[in-house]
């Protein structure tokens, strides 16, 4: 399918010059209506490489223009998509580290929507990163995600262990008796996600009861290992991390109450230990979790769920439309495992809410939509 705008160019190339100066001036990438609830969406770049990609929550290889150094790709997407994206060259797959639109792996220049993901001053493995956002005009509104004028904040300390783990409790209310929520890869949630402002909106407008968050973070080079049923991460939350909440706070005495949530690895993660050790969760919420693991014997965890005994556990399961990519391994995709695991959760008789977005594997949608897990598992009404 090609765009109205780009016809016109490919119909009379001397005019790129004029063409390129016309539409960056109105940002990148080009985006027209279509049919169906689609957009056309066009991405553009010049530059001299051996090949270009839009990569991240999207996979779209461009084509470069006969004769000039115009790269270009139109797709039709769905009008309620959002995701976030790179331009990255001669077969890079890494995210841009800069805002300077230039390098292997670089922003889209004439896209003013961007977002930082900033490195935890805590981990001395990681780094800032740099994505570009496309939003589409029906894309899902994001209600809970900012402060809202007249809601306290709640508090926010440190726990005395080995690694980092913040503290969240709600403005006002003592924590002993609450709910616990373990959240992991603790410091994306509370600066990308937003996860302590989402608690307090969804608190103060009635829609959860108030609970303490426990945000677990983990360092980048030691992620992948921790954060899966065969990682330290499990026996962590369970034999230290959960006994010192119910010693020191008080809180997570009623294991029912309690949730845990992650997004990939630590989706994955969150639902083996609520399976496993269910005398302490009765909630998961995960975020396009990685149920493909492990790479060689691929869906493990979605194996055990038959053999298990039934548990009192709830799960909001959500994944991207895009996530078609093979896993790790060659193992199969993030929304085949998902949908398996769903269907593996129901079969046994567990209640699950699923969701599949318009987006891929990334936080532009996982911000949004942990809301709707906390609703959907905590909820007033859930």
């Amino acid at each position: 399918m090609q765009s109205p705008q780009m016809s016109a160019l490919l119909d009379d190339p001397a005019a790129l010059h004029e063409w390129w100066q016309r539409v960056t001036a109105n940002g990148t990438p080009l985006v027209e209506p279509w049919r169906d609830d689609s957009q056309l969406v066009t991405f553009l770049w010049r530059g001299s490489a051996r090949s270009t990609r839009v990569w991240w929550g999207l996979d779209v290889p461009l084509e470069r223009m006969r004769g000039n150094d115009l790269w270009y790709a139109t797709r039709v997407l769905p009008s309620d998509l959002s995701t976030a994206y790179c331009l990255v060259h001669d077969g890079v797959e890494t995210l841009p580290r800069d805002a300077s639109g230039r390098g292997p792996a670089h922003l889209d220049a004439h896209n003013p929507a961007r977002l930082r993901f900033p490195a935890d001053p805590g981990d001395p493995g990681d780094h800032d990163v740099w994505v570009s956002a496309l939003t589409l005009p029906d894309a899902p509104p994001e209600p809970w995600l900012a402060p809202r004028p007249g809601v306290s904040p709640g508090e926010l300390t440190r726990a005395p262990f080995g690694r980092e783990v913040v503290v969240y409790q709600p403005a006002g209310t003592p924590a002993a008796g609450l709910p616990v929520l373990v959240v992991f890869d603790g410091w994306v949630a509370r600066e990308v996600q937003h996860v302590p402002a989402v608690l307090d909106n969804l608190i103060a407008a009635g829609e959860i009861p108030p609970l303490v968050a426990l945000f677990v973070s983990s360092h980048a080079a030691d992620r992948d290992d921790e954060l899966s049923p065969a990682g330290a991460m499990p026996g962590f939350v369970t034999g230290e991390l959960l006994p010192w909440a119910r010693t020191t706070l008080e809180a997570g005495l009623d294991a029912r109450a309690n949730m845990i949530t992650g997004a990939s690895r630590g989706g994955l993660t969150a639902a083996h230990i609520a399976l496993t050790a269910p005398g302490n969760f009765g909630a998961v919420i995960s975020q396009s979790g990685s149920f493909w693991w492990p790479g060689e014997a691929p869906g493990q965890l979605i194996r055990e769920v038959a053999r298990r005994p039934l548990a009192d556990v709830r799960f909001y399961l959500d994944v991207g439309i895009f996530e078609t990519f093979p896993a790790p391994g060659g193992a199969p995709s993030q929304i085949d495992m998902n949908r398996a695991m769903r269907d593996a959760l129901r079969k046994r008789g567990y209640s699950v809410t699923y969701a599949e977005y318009s987006g891929g594997h990334d936080y532009v949608n996982w911000r949004r939509t942990f809301a709707d897990g906390l609703i959907a598992v905590a909820g007033v009404r859930a």
